[in-house]
C-alpha cells in the first residue's frame, strides 16, 4: 500500500496550523472582490443607464425595442410609449422595453 501513501508523508506529523481566517475565509473574500467588480458593478451601471434613458423618452425620439421593432415615439405615457413604425401604423410598448435611442434620421419614411 505504499504506492497510495508515500511513507514520508504518512510519517510527517501534524505540521504547522494554519490560521483559518487566510485558510478560507480571505480566499472567499477574493472570489466576492471578482464577482462585484466583473459582474455586479458593469450590471447595475447598465441597470442605471437603461433606467434614465427610458427616463428622458420624449416624442419624435427614434427607438429600437427589445423584439427588434424600429420606430418613432408618438406619445409617452406613464408606463406605455406610442410607436410609429410605419405611415398610419402605431403600436403601443412597455416603456421598459425600449432598448436603445437611435440617432435622427434612422427612421425614413415614417
Amino acid at each position: 500500500m505504499d504506492f497510495f501513501i508515500p511513507t514520508a508523508m504518512a510519517q510527517a506529523a501534524g505540521g504547522a496550523a494554519q490560521n483559518p481566517l487566510t485558510s478560507m475565509v480571505l480566499p472567499m473574500l477574493a472570489i466576492f472582490a471578482v464577482f462585484y467588480f466583473f459582474l455586479i458593478r458593469p450590471q447595475n451601471k447598465r441597470a442605471k443607464e437603461h433606467r434614465d434613458m427610458v427616463g428622458k423618452l420624449a416624442t419624435g425620439d427614434e427607438v429600437v425595442t427589445n423584439g427588434g421593432l424600429l420606430g418613432r415615439v408618438t406619445e409617452v405615457g406613464d408606463t406605455f410609449v406610442t410607436l410609429e413604425v410605419a405611415k398610419g401604423v402605431e403600436v403601443k410598448v412597455q416603456r421598459v422595453q425600449v432598448q436603445q435611442l437611435m440617432p435622427k434620421g434612422t427612421v425614413k419614411g415614417v
